[in-house]
């Protein structure tokens, strides 16, 4: 895992916000797939220009998993 600023880590254009983001605005996270790399960035909806994850998109893939078993 590394990190650094989210504009730095993907274009605006390349993230989007996760699908289990609360409605109201809250609690949002956005994610971009890196082209350049078999990575995926992280970061909080609410802070564009802040800090940003970046873990190999097998982690990312391995996460999103656990969770969704542990919601149904």
């Amino acid at each position: 895992m590394t990190h650094g600023i989210a504009t730095n880590v993907a274009p605006e254009a390349a993230w989007f916000k996760s699908s289990y983001s609360e409605a109201n605005g809250t609690g949002c996270v956005e994610i971009a797939h890196l082209t350049r790399t078999t990575e995926v960035g992280i970061r909080d909806s609410k802070d564009k220009t802040g800090p940003a994850l970046v873990v190999p998109a097998g982690a990312w893939t391995a996460f999103v998993s656990a969770v969704r078993s542990n919601l149904c």
